[in-house]
């Protein structure tokens, strides 16, 4: 989304973080610019791809949990206004699969069983998920067996899972179903085995358009962008 020629640049509220939040986050930001006339620019994905830019223009950054956030102000000391952090909405864990769920996966116990092949995104949000809910049901050494690999970010999760079928299930965030629905059918847990983690936003120190910025959050605060969240597979 480009300035128009004479709007300045802090005229648009400039938004960074990872690919998971995109779909709600920008379709509120859409709604967000219709209601108040305020320019959004969300620039989602592997931090990598964007930190430089961010780094020179971001006025929010959100994660895609509270770790991740905090991970990053650890890494990037200084960007973050700290006190302007905020907890937006949280998500739920699933076990995505195929479509039609060929292997017949119904439970995370399922992805014990013998040539299952599973697909670990080791950060992004996931580090340490798949552990924790097997934890809790002592299916660690089986489900550990059948990781066939891990990666660091969903966007490679998804370019393998598109490239390759003989990937069956991948444990991540109900949400990327919503994201994925050409490619993937999900399979929910019991609400007694589901792990919740947050999204959390914040404003960044350099900022300057920490007025609009922080009308964006209060908007994203909103009951009407709930259920935007909502319609993308958060609680």
């Amino acid at each position: 989304m480009n300035s128009k020629p004479g709007q300045a640049v802090n005229d648009v509220v400039k938004v960074y973080g990872p690919g998971g939040p995109l779909g709600p986050i920008k379709e509120v930001a859409e709604q967000f610019t219709k209601e108040t006339g305020i320019k959004v620019e969300v620039t989602a994905g592997p931090e990598e791809k964007w930190i430089d830019q961010a780094k020179q223009d971001a006025d929010i950054i959100y994660g895609g949990s509270e770790y991740m956030l905090t991970d990053f102000m650890l890494n990037h000391p200084g960007i973050i206004n700290e006190k302007s952090r905020t907890e937006l909405y949280s998500r739920a864990a699933g076990i995505l699969v195929r479509k039609g769920n060929p292997k017949n996966i119904q439970s995370l116990e399922d992805l014990t069983k013998k040539g299952v092949k599973i697909v670990d995104v080791n950060g992004a949000g996931q580090l340490g998920l798949w552990e924790d809910l097997a934890g809790r049901k002592g299916l660690i050494p089986g489900i550990s067996r059948n990781i066939a690999i891990s990666v660091k970010s969903s966007a490679e999760a998804i370019e393998l899972w598109k490239a390759n079928s003989k990937f069956d299930a991948w444990i991540t965030y109900e949400s990327w179903h919503y994201r994925l629905s050409d490619v993937t059918d999900l399979v929910q847990l019991p609400e007694e085995d589901k792990l919740y983690r947050g999204t959390p936003v914040s404003i960044t120190s350099k900022s300057e358009n920490k007025k609009k910025a922080k009308q964006f959050i209060d908007y994203l605060k909103t009951e009407e962008s709930h259920q935007v969240f909502q319609k993308w597979g958060w609680k």
